[in-house]
């Protein structure tokens, strides 16, 4: 690699081979606990720590599950802060720095390395809808802005645009952008992209995905449950399929009850059922689930 990174974390999850069977298969996107109009910092971090004891191998921070369209710059950097601090080197940080602005998306972005993030994850850019030059330079733009690793994140259902194989070829030949977050279980991200580390965002997909050469996961569902997650990937890299196949079964119903209303009012209300320390509580435009949904999520996990 041409870029030197500061850490033998971003240095490993910047090679372009398939991701190490130990380490970086399962990845947790973290929700945002508030406290009244803040961040409940204290809460948060026993949530980074709660995720690292349980066998989560990486944790990312700010994303959508993170509500990080509502956070400001500096409680991103906070919550980017914690999170490294928590970690302590145990696992890598993942700071969600992605926006519809280019050059929001390098302030944030830069904001992140310096708050000493392993890499940063950028969604495509939302609303404006550019077309794929547009999503090549915007991408090219902020790699170039910094020495992280990229992992750009493919959501059209929540960004209304979607990255194409040819674009995506384009943007492997940058240096540091290594891998693709793939939300939407579209497994011609893994055959067309060998030279990419193709990471899963659809918890409902995860096995097929994997099964079919995905190298791991970006999990909502492993923030209840990060130890049978992460034993999940581990059968998954030893091949071990019906294993594998069995933990996604047990899990889908809680899955499913996870994506009854919009990440991530679901799994914030659940880990508020399973930790008095953590809130439900929302930022608007969202709120907290509805009765129906939290029903259903109360049934999922007394069935686990």
């Amino acid at each position: 690699m041409e870029i030197a990174p500061k850490r033998a974390d971003q240095a490993m999850l910047m090679s372009t081979s398939r991701l190490p069977a130990a380490r970086y298969t399962s990845l947790t996107a973290l929700p945002t606990p508030f406290m009244d109009e803040g961040v409940a910092e204290e809460s948060f971090a026993k949530l980074v720590e709660l995720q690292i004891e349980q066998g989560s191998q990486g944790i990312v921070v700010c994303s959508v599950t993170g509500e990080g369209p509502v956070l400001s710059p500096k409680e991103r950097h906070r919550l980017i802060q914690i999170a490294v601090e928590t970690s302590a080197g145990r696992a890598p940080v993942v700071a969600a720095t992605g926006t519809n602005c280019t050059q929001e998306t390098i302030v944030l972005t830069r904001a992140a390395q310096e708050a000493g993030a392993s890499a940063a994850l950028i969604v495509t850019p939302y609303y404006n809808k550019p077309n794929q030059a547009g999503v090549y330079l915007h991408c090219r733009d902020v790699a170039r802005s910094v020495d992280l690793p990229l992992i750009i994140e493919a959501d059209p259902s929540r960004s209304g645009i979607d990255i194409s194989s040819q674009t995506l070829g384009r943007l492997a030949e940058i240096p540091n952008i290594v891998a693709i977050e793939d939300v939407m279980g579209d497994l011609r991200r893994i055959r067309d992209r060998a030279d990419l580390i193709v990471l899963s965002g659809d918890d409902n997909a995860c096995v097929s995905f994997r099964l079919a050469g995905g190298s791991g996961s970006v999990s909502v569902v492993a923030n209840l449950v990060p130890t049978l997650w992460a034993t999940l990937q581990r059968a998954v890299n030893a091949s071990d399929w019906p294993r594998a196949s069995m933990i996604q079964a047990a899990l889908q119903p809680l899955v499913s009850a996870l994506q009854l209303e919009a990440n991530p009012a679901p799994v914030k209300y659940a880990l508020s059922l399973l930790h008095s320390w953590f809130s439900p509580q929302m930022r608007l435009p969202l709120v907290t689930v509805n009765e129906a949904t939290g029903v259903a999520v109360r049934e999922a996990l007394a069935r686990l």
